[in-house]
């Protein structure tokens, strides 16, 4: 299962914590832009290319320390054609490296087009007599505004092919609660809904830790929220962003954590991949070696992570 081999990542790394790779071209430091920018001007596939040999360096120096990477889309479809290659090459590398690889799309549709999506992500594509996987990644994230039969193709896939899914349950951004807080005729908010359909899916199918494949966004931003969240999905797993540039801290997502410190895996993306332009890490080295900032940053990450366990 999906959700066993990803504790077990966790316990070997004795880290529950996910880099996330959300690059933009401005990101990646000027010798590497120049390499690319040189060779091919300043056009989607230079940038594309520039943005690959980043995030390498960046997965080279925090493979031995988290269990898992999590590039959002977004940051590479602005890029067109060449940067869904740069994703795709990510994914594969991030594999090749051992870890565990969560697509951060947000997809969903209608029951049909949900499926094309989970194809492309969690299952294979048909083609003639042959079946091929278009990005090799281990889970993806969905939102569940569609209802059940938006996110029933992406659980089959899950089941079939032993991948995991996270759905949006109470986000991390500020105007989140806009929607997701609203109170429904049953006198839950709508947030507390999904997450009881959730635990629902993931309940149906379990690990020998007692977790399911299907899993919850639960933002690091919300710790109260996310404390009676995890009351509610005793067997989903959290995947929580909002950890550093958003404000979440060691001792704000405690709450997402079971009694064994189990159950949350924490996110961050612009605090360790932006870690060589931050005050805290500038001029440690040289812009060449960039890389060992985020390997300090991810150091750090873990080490705040784990002493706020301590006291639960």
């Amino acid at each position: 299962m999906f959700i066993d081999g990803l504790i077990e990542s966790v316990a070997e790394k004795d880290n529950p914590s996910v880099v996330g790779l959300d690059p933009k071209i401005e990101y990646v430091p000027q010798f590497i832009r120049t390499e690319f920018f040189t060779k091919n001007g300043f056009t989607m596939e230079a940038a594309a290319e520039a943005i690959f040999a980043y995030n390498k360096l960046i997965i080279d120096a925090v493979a031995d320390i988290v269990p898992a990477v999590k590039p959002q889309s977004a940051y590479y479809e602005m890029y067109g054609v060449h940067g869904m290659e740069a994703f795709r090459k990510t994914a594969d590398y991030a594999k090749l490296k051992g870890l565990v690889v969560i697509a951060d799309c947000k997809r969903n549709d209608i029951g049909s087009t949900a499926a094309c999506y989970s194809r492309a992500y969690l299952g294979e594509t048909e083609i003639g007599p042959e079946r091929r996987r278009a990005f090799n990644a281990d889970a993806l994230t969905v939102t569940p505004y569609l209802g059940s039969d938006g996110i029933e193709p992406f659980v089959k896939d899950c089941d079939a092919y032993g991948k995991g899914l996270f759905v949006l349950v109470k986000t991390s951004n500020e105007s989140s609660g806009q929607f997701q807080d609203l109170v429904t005729q049953s006198g839950r908010k709508v947030y507390e809904e999904v997450a009881r359909y959730v635990n629902d899916l993931s309940a149906a199918n379990r690990g020998k830790h007692g977790y399911g494949n299907i899993g919850a966004v639960v933002g690091a931003t919300y710790p109260e929220e996310a404390r009676s969240l995890r009351k509610i999905m005793k067997n989903a797993y959290f995947l929580v962003p909002g950890y550093g540039y958003q404000g979440g801290t060691g001792e704000s997502i405690k709450s997402c954590f079971d009694e064994k410190g189990l159950g949350a895996l924490i996110a961050a993306s612009r605090s360790i991949i932006l870690a060589y332009k931050s005050d805290r890490y500038k001029g440690r080295y040289p812009e060449e070696e960039f890389y060992k900032a985020s390997r300090d940053a991810a150091i750090d990450m873990r080490d705040d992570i784990k002493n706020a366990l301590k006291s639960i």
